[in-house]
């Protein structure tokens, strides 16, 4: 939860890169962490990994259905969606 808290504070201050290394040990230490997958997303979005964010979002969609956590799942599905349109639907 610290890496997540980390993760989160360095993202609201522009600080993508730096948050990126909090946010990837959050996934890490807990692959069924889904809060840690939609802000990893978030943060590589922002970095302009917009590939890599996607499959944060895929893998953190995977994991809210494995903790039956709907509105993570939800919410993850909008921003893949969002990352896809601008991507041309890849």
């Amino acid at each position: 939860m610290l890496r997540l808290s980390l993760g989160k504070l360095y993202l609201d201050r522009d600080q993508a890169g730096t948050a990126l290394a909090h946010l990837r040990r959050a996934t890490e230490l807990d692959r069924g962490y889904s809060a840690a997958w939609k802000w990893l997303g978030k943060a590589l979005a922002a970095d302009g990994q917009t590939d890599a964010a996607r499959d944060a979002y895929r893998r953190g969609i995977e994991a809210a259905q494995g903790r039956g956590d709907k509105q993570a799942e939800k919410e993850m599905r909008v921003f893949l969606r969002r990352l896809q349109a601008g991507a041309g639907g890849k």
